[in-house]
């Protein structure tokens, strides 16, 4: 599998322009959803090749918008990794069970995001 478009989805500006800039210097299209509302108006106008979603935001969270997303079949082939500030085992746990192919712990680890991502790519 390719991944060259990727979705970020957070409503932290700091940590969508630091994944962006860090994708974007790796050679990735980056496109960048503030809400999961925002987020599900991106898929409907492009094809993603991967989605980095946020747990905690306003309006629907990240656990409901991966659910959603794995139960669209426009959608359920895109891969989530889930950066998120929630570290708790059971917080991984329910990540991975609404979808998630992976789950990083912010703050997020420029080496390991890019590892992650490699590893869905082959």
């Amino acid at each position: 599998m390719t991944i060259s478009k990727i979705l970020i989805v957070d409503d932290s500006p700091t940590e969508a322009l630091f994944m962006s800039d860090l994708l974007g210097k790796q050679g990735f299209k980056v496109s960048v959803a503030g809400n999961s509302d925002q987020a599900f108006a991106r898929l409907e106008s492009e094809r993603f090749d991967l989605i980095l979603m946020d747990v905690v935001m306003p309006g629907q969270n990240g656990y409901q918008a991966t659910r959603a997303i794995k139960r669209d079949d426009r959608f359920k082939d895109i891969p989530v990794i889930m950066c998120t500030s929630k570290g708790l085992d059971t917080d991984r746990i329910w990540g991975m069970r609404q979808g998630a192919a992976d789950y990083i712990v912010k703050p997020v680890d420029g080496a390991e995001l890019l590892g992650k991502i490699a590893a869905l790519a082959h």
